[in-house]
């Protein structure tokens, strides 16, 4: 086992639930970032450019001068004026930006830390600023993939309604002008639409709750449990969120080891940086394993999340004593595959919302002309 697993690191969170009070990492307070944070491409263009002033050889407080005077006027300007206050004033850089914590995750300080106490902060920022470029290029990738059909369907659903609430009922008033008997299949159609302009207000109160309530639910450990582990067994985009889980995982633990951060402190940052329960579990298994002495791989592969191929990657790497290389190696592998998972999600996805909406929009033609075609063929009868 590699050395780095035999350094000190902080305890191990009670589970099933997450630990209600914020943990010591490497000197910094953990808060959670709330939606006053910078945009995250604002954070990497920050870090990339801090790194590259850096690799020029300028004082780190001047660096950050420059930075934040290129900064639009706002909260993100000001905290980047105040930590180039605060290291002017004597703090480390690691210190001034822990008092902005909502900008820059306890992955963040930490790496910094780390690369001052080596020595070796411009290859830290380096390795941030990659990081920070590809976690933001894999999340806009999953997000376009997932958020494609949801606006497809939605603007198809609403589509529907427009004709079912304001198409269908004139076709009404041309049938009931025949006086014949309605085929089924109209007449469940004119039903429907009769249901829906009477008592849309009850869909939009069901729509809202059965919302409200999944909402509601997920805070309860065993209801978001269960959900997390269905998401992963959906066909096709099931192997998209866990080939995206496994490489965000992958990135971010190879980064952390890289950068000198102490194996069991660099889980405790992961951890409490993950919001699916299935690898939250796994990764508390994994913890206890190591204070125990015992491997990584066991917990990962009882997972269901990490294949085997990742797991004996791992498992080489932790047995060679360069898991945080083997860990970037699987984070490269499983982005590429992300990107072969996005095109097959849209080349699978495409047609089953063409046939679907083939299937809504002819049996909605088929049942306002079936009376039109039965009373055609009466008259073609008499003659």
């Amino acid at each position: 086992m590699p050395d780095k697993i035999q350094r000190k690191s902080g305890g191990m969170r009670p589970e099933p639930e997450r630990a209600s009070g914020p943990a010591e990492l490497l000197g910094t307070v953990k808060k959670r970032r709330r939606f006053g944070g910078v945009k995250r491409k604002v954070l990497v263009q920050f870090t990339t450019q801090l790194a590259t002033l850096q690799g020029a050889g300028l004082p780190i407080v001047r660096c950050l001068r420059v930075l934040a005077s290129q900064q639009r006027p706002g909260p993100f300007r000001d905290a980047v004026s105040a930590v180039g206050d605060d290291v002017e004033g004597g703090d480390s850089l690691s210190a001034a930006l822990g008092k902005h914590s909502h900008y820059f995750d306890p992955l963040y300080l930490n790496m910094v830390k780390a690369g001052e106490a080596g020595g070796i902060l411009e290859q830290i920022l380096e390795r941030l600023a990659i990081f920070a470029e590809k976690s933001d290029s894999i999340r806009t990738k999953v997000k376009g993939a997932l958020t494609y059909p949801i606006c497809v369907m939605g603007f198809a659903g609403l589509v529907v309604i427009f004709v079912m609430v304001f198409v269908v009922p004139k076709f009404q008033e041309v049938f009931e002008s025949l006086n014949q008997d309605l085929p089924p299949l109209t007449q469940a159609l004119l039903d429907g639409a009769e249901i829906m302009k009477s008592y849309w207000w009850a869909g939009l109160l069901l729509i809202g709750g059965l919302a409200g309530g999944h909402l509601l639910a997920m805070r309860t450990y065993g209801y978001k449990k269960i959900m997390h582990r269905l998401g992963l067994r959906v066909p096709v985009a099931g192997i998209l969120v866990k080939k995206t889980i496994v490489a965000r995982f992958a990135r971010t633990f190879g980064t952390l080891l890289g950068a000198g951060v102490p194996i069991l402190d660099a889980l405790s940052i992961i951890r409490d940086s993950i919001t699916h329960v299935i690898v939250g579990e796994a990764l508390d298994s994994v913890h206890k394993n190591i204070k125990q002495g015992e491997t990584i791989t066991q917990p990962m592969a009882e997972s269901g999340v990490f294949d085997d191929l990742v797991v004996n990657m791992i498992d080489v790497g932790e047995q060679s004593g360069n898991l945080d290389r083997m860990l970037l190696k699987v984070a490269d592998a499983y982005e590429r595959e992300v990107d072969d998972s996005v095109s097959t999600l849209f080349r699978v996805i495409e047609p089953i919302i063409i046939l679907f909406l083939a299937v809504v929009v002819g049996t909605i033609v088929v049942a306002l002309f079936l009376p039109i075609l039965k009373v055609m063929d009466g008259l073609s009868s008499q003659k």
